[in-house]
């Protein structure tokens, strides 16, 4: 196999790879919506319930329902809370009910559930109440860059970590676009997000214990190490496969797990 083939091979599975990682981060975390169906007037309802809401405005909470007997009802309350529930009737407009949830302050969760009746039967949606948490608005400017760089990095890790296993000449290079794209995206770009959607810059170490700063942290740390170790001797090729087995590990654990929440009794905003 030449050079040139086994590089574009290499980029391939790295690509596939990321892209694999891509679909899992969109699918996993305490941010993606809640999706089920329900059965109710002898038919399948498909239905999805926000977990996030970002901006100024209420969250719209919508469920399609063309058979005009079914009424819906959305209970709600702060979380973490006592304070009984909110019950409302939800609005008809065509073949969708819609429910309001009031916005919130940012780090701000409201815990609601919702119920949808005929004359004849009664069916809760979840079980458990869903817990959804309001941000501040983000610019697609900052945000897009963001997430764009974090999973650049992504890719460059799992790169560099195939091109240690294979021994090749690029592997100090690509550690460095690595370390690069993961310095941007996530400890320059990510506070901005966070300042922007919640009013703090950094609640990692040493200031807080939010996973997120933390994590990424840590693996900037690794790659920070690995382009050192490459630096003064290219041979260090078990730094650049170590630093792309922690990063590795870093994108399996669901983003924004133990985020920033609202204290609703002293109005500050907790972390960890």
């Amino acid at each position: 196999m030449t050079i040139k083939l086994k590089s574009t091979l290499l980029w391939v599975i790295a690509v596939i790879f990321t892209l694999g990682i891509v679909v899992y981060q969109k699918a996993t975390g305490p941010t993606q919506p809640v999706k089920g169906k329900v059965q109710i007037a002898g038919k399948k309802l498909k239905y999805k319930l926000l977990r996030s809401h970002g901006g100024d405005d209420n969250a719209m909470i919508k469920i399609y329902a063309e058979n005009i007997k079914i009424q819906g009802k959305l209970k709600y309350k702060r979380y973490p809370s006592d304070e009984p529930w909110t019950i409302f009737s939800m609005i008809r407009e065509n073949e969708q009910l819609i429910g309001i949830l009031p916005n919130q302050p940012p780090a701000g969760k409201l815990a609601y559930k919702v119920e949808l009746y005929t004359g004849k039967e009664t069916v809760v949606l979840t079980e458990e109440p869903v817990i959804i948490r309001f941000t501040g608005a983000v610019s697609i400017l900052i945000l897009a860059p963001h997430i764009v760089l974090m999973f650049l990095a992504m890719l460059f890790s799992t790169r560099t970590g195939l091109e240690a296993l294979a021994r090749g000449k690029q592997t100090f290079k690509y550690a460095m676009i690595t370390a690069i794209t993961l310095f941007l995206g996530g400890l320059i770009l990510g506070p901005v997000v966070q300042w922007l959607a919640f009013g703090d810059l950094w609640t990692g170490w040493p200031f807080g214990q939010d996973l997120t700063d933390n994590k990424t942290l840590v693996a900037f740390f690794f790659w920070l190490i690995a382009v050192l170790r490459l630096w003064k001797n290219p041979e260090k090729r078990g730094w650049a496969l170590a630093a792309s087995i922690v990063l590795l590990a870093v994108y399996l654990v669901p983003h924004s797990m133990f985020g920033s929440e609202l204290d609703y009794n002293t109005g500050e905003v907790m972390t960890g």
